[in-house]
């Protein structure tokens, strides 16, 4: 009795093991023991503990070596390994991470890259990978609100600069510590104490600080929110139709197989009649 180990049977069963709970968590508790690791060496700590914690680094540079190299074997076709980013970004990280620490010259970029080990752990959990997609999906839209915001900001700016630099030089000199100043407003940093200064010579000027505070903290920061919320949205939607297309394709090899088999069974049938 032959068992049948074709190549595509053997990446099916590499596939299988990379995709298990099992693996993934065993991954994961690795990336959280790593960034334990980064953690404790920030203390000082006695001579025995900083020795062990430099061979338990070791240890997970190994680990992490060995695993980017299991997921490049089982993966059928090498080249398009490189092409998912995260796979790439997880391949610069290890190999960075095999900096020996002891070498003066390459030690900050060492240890740089052993703190970004780390970010591992979003290019392992798929809903953080779906998050971050999401994000940079996002950006070219948010640019323009950004864009909006920026000018928004200015003509605020200028006119601050205009008409409170008299009041408070430090906060209103000229546009660019003006656009300083407003973001400070924005983001409600004592923000009272700068439009009671200049209350005292312009009474009406609150209409200035609450239109501008209404536009940035509610209008753009809920327009940001929105574009955030919409590509999700579309990821999601792109996410269940890739799902329900991989399972249509699955039903339709299993359908295949079984047609196979049957026809195997058939031809058999028909040989020993014969």
């Amino acid at each position: 009795m032959s068992v049948d180990m074709s190549p595509a049977t053997s990446f099916d069963q590499l596939k299988r093991i990379e995709s298990s709970k099992l693996f993934q968590g065993a991954v994961i508790a690795i990336i959280i023991l790593s960034a334990l690791t980064i953690g404790a060496k920030t203390y000082e700590l006695p001579a025995f503990v900083e020795r062990s914690l430099r061979v338990l680094d070791t240890a997970i540079t190994v680990f992490f070596l060995a695993e980017i190299l299991f997921r490049f074997v089982a993966c059928p076709n090498k080249k398009r390994f490189f092409m998912d980013g995260w796979n790439v970004f997880d391949t610069i990280v290890v190999i960075g991470s095999l900096i020996p620490l002891d070498n003066s010259e390459a030690v900050l970029l060492g240890r740089l890259l052993r703190v970004f080990r780390v970010l591992r752990l979003v290019s392992v959990v798929p809903e953080l990978r779906f998050l971050i997609n999401s994000l940079l999906k996002a950006i070219p839209r948010m640019g323009y609100i950004a864009l909006l915001m920026f000018i928004i900001f200015y003509i605020y700016a200028a006119m601050g600069s205009m008409f409170f630099a008299k009041v408070d030089e430090y906060l209103w000199g000229d546009v660019a510590i003006s656009m300083l100043t407003l973001f400070r407003i924005a983001t409600f940093e004592d923000w009272t104490d700068v439009m009671y200064d200049t209350l005292e010579v312009y009474p009406l000027s609150w209409l200035y600080y609450l239109t501008f505070i209404f536009l940035t903290a509610f209008v753009f920061l809920n327009m940001m929110i929105g574009a955030i919320l919409e590509v999700m949205s579309e990821e999601q939607n792109a996410k269940e139709a890739k799902q329900a297309h991989d399972e249509r394709d699955e039903i339709a090899r299993q359908l295949r197989a079984v047609q196979e088999q049957l026809q195997e069974l058939s031809r058999q049938v028909g040989e020993k009649r014969d």
